[in-house]
């Protein structure tokens, strides 16, 4: 039998006769810690007991303290665990003995008792009912805050973890956002309760073992992803706007494609500023669909979420699962098998004609060559690729001088196609290369006309000769 008793947040006063009475007729008696206000008292009556706090300082980490701890209370019979505060609220230790003790069919009493929580809600005199997530410090990674309520931080243990905190805490609020910090709450002669901006919270010197942090609901301050919900939200209602509510999934495509390239833009002149920015504006987009198809009953933006979330589960066996790889082309193997049998997919025919024929042309090009390539239906070395652009381009003369637009359109696609076939053999994105070359182009354009300005011409007025010595000049510039 495990009886798991609470000491209270603090104060004595506040510690059930029913705990008190167990301590004294324990015949072993285990505190977690001997860091907590009411252990001097417990001495004093004469109460004996033991304590772990040799294994904070063996561990490598709490959560091998708490393993450990929990491993020795369900090796023993008969015994009285007490804990700082309720036993079930944040106490890992606690919820590990339930968990080994259920394991091996060993019955474990809980004792209420009065938690810091309970102690924090009588101090700052607010309502949990309003809204009240509890966050373990050392777990904020996982337990992310929610600015919609009241936050209880716990664990604040020392400055190091403040700071730690203070740090992830800002990814959530501004710096200046006005945090309580107390420690001991409810306990009269140690009690401490600061207001004070979240930037100075390891900036205190009296944190310790007894100290939470509360971050009071906020409305404004950094906006986060809910916001963004809420205000497409509010743009398609009847009090929103017109313009965003006659927007359909059809009228938006523009616009997503749009943003895309000028993410990429962002991403070719490596501007972080603007990268952000245009990523933003590509999110919308999303929310913007999402929106529209949750007016008409058909999915939201939770179902894109957990879709690719799924998505991204099974098609990393090697990270979710036990699938071992051995490289990057094994991934993309695997990728590649798991999307065929999600989607059905049973001939190389059916590949090719899923890559979207809104994507740009050399793209598609390069990606239906690449599914080709895999059944060995591909030139056997580049050399091969670029004779192909020769009869092409004398295939393309042949149709001007015939004079038939429809042959030469055909021609010429048939020429782009082979120069996108050796772009591949060489590990050039046909795309990219393409922008780089009118990137190219237009800066020496703009060599020619600065300089014809210098000179005093106007472009309309020279000739292509003059231009021509112009163009050459940029090369070298």
């Amino acid at each position: 039998m495990i009886t798991i008793i609470g000491l209270g947040p603090g104060s004595f006063d506040d510690l059930t006769i029913k705990s008190l009475n167990l301590m004294k007729q324990a015949k072993r008696l285990y505190l977690r810690t001997e860091k907590h206000p009411n252990v001097e008292q417990i001495k004093n009556m004469g109460i004996k007991f033991e304590t772990f706090d040799k294994y904070y300082d063996e561990s490598e980490d709490f959560e091998e303290v708490y393993k450990r701890i929990a491993e020795d209370i369900v090796s023993m019979e008969d015994v009285v665990y007490a804990v700082p505060g309720h036993p079930l609220v944040a106490e890992r230790s606690v919820q590990l003995i339930l968990k080994y003790a259920e394991e091996k069919n060993i019955k474990v009493e809980i004792v209420p008792a009065l938690s810091f929580i309970d102690a924090i809600v009588n101090t700052l005199k607010i309502d949990p009912a309003e809204g009240l997530k509890i966050i373990d410090a050392l777990d904020i990674e996982r337990q992310k805050p929610d600015k919609r309520v009241g936050n209880v931080i716990t664990q604040v243990y020392n400055r190091l973890v403040a700071s730690e905190l203070k740090i992830k805490l800002m990814d959530y609020y501004n710096d200046e956002e006005e945090i309580f910090v107390i420690r001991a709450a409810g306990v009269e002669g140690l009690e401490r309760i600061e207001k004070i901006p979240l930037f100075m919270l390891d900036r205190l010197t009296w944190i310790d073992y007894l100290t939470s942090v509360y971050i009071p609901p906020k409305k404004e301050g950094k906006k986060d992803f809910n916001d963004l919900l809420d205000i497409m939200e509010k743009l398609r209602s009847d009090e929103g706007c017109p313009w965003d509510r006659e927007q359909t999934h059809e009228s938006l495509k523009r616009y997503l494609i749009e943003e895309a390239y000028e993410v990429v833009d962002a991403i070719d002149k490596d501007d972080m500023d603007e990268l952000c920015e245009e990523l933003g504006d590509v999110l919308l987009q999303i929310v913007f669909h999402s929106q529209i198809a949750r007016e008409f009953g058909e999915f939201n933006i939770y179902d894109v979420i957990n879709g690719i979330c799924d998505k991204m589960i099974k098609r990393h066996p090697h990270v979710f699962g036990n699938i071992e790889v051995d490289s990057v082309k094994e991934v993309l193997d695997n990728w590649q098998e798991i999307k065929k049998k999600e989607k059905r997919i049973e001939s190389y025919f059916e590949e090719m004609q899923r890559i979207p024929k809104s994507m740009p042309s050399l793209l598609r090009s390069y990606k239906i060559q690449e599914k080709a390539k895999e059944v060995g239906f591909d030139w056997d070395n580049v050399s091969k690729a670029i004779k192909k652009i020769e009869e092409e381009y004398k295939e393309v003369l042949e149709a001007v001088n015939i004079g038939d637009n429809n042959l030469i359109e055909e021609e010429i696609g048939d020429l782009m196609f082979a120069v996108v076939n050796v772009a591949r053999f060489c590990n050039i994105n046909p795309e990219m290369a393409l922008t780089k070359t009118i990137e190219k182009f237009i800066k020496r354009f703009e060599y020619i006309e600065k300089t014809a300005v210098s000179l005093g011409k106007n472009l309309k007025d020279m000739s292509l000769s003059e231009m021509d010595e112009l163009w050459n000049q940029s090369k070298n510039v």
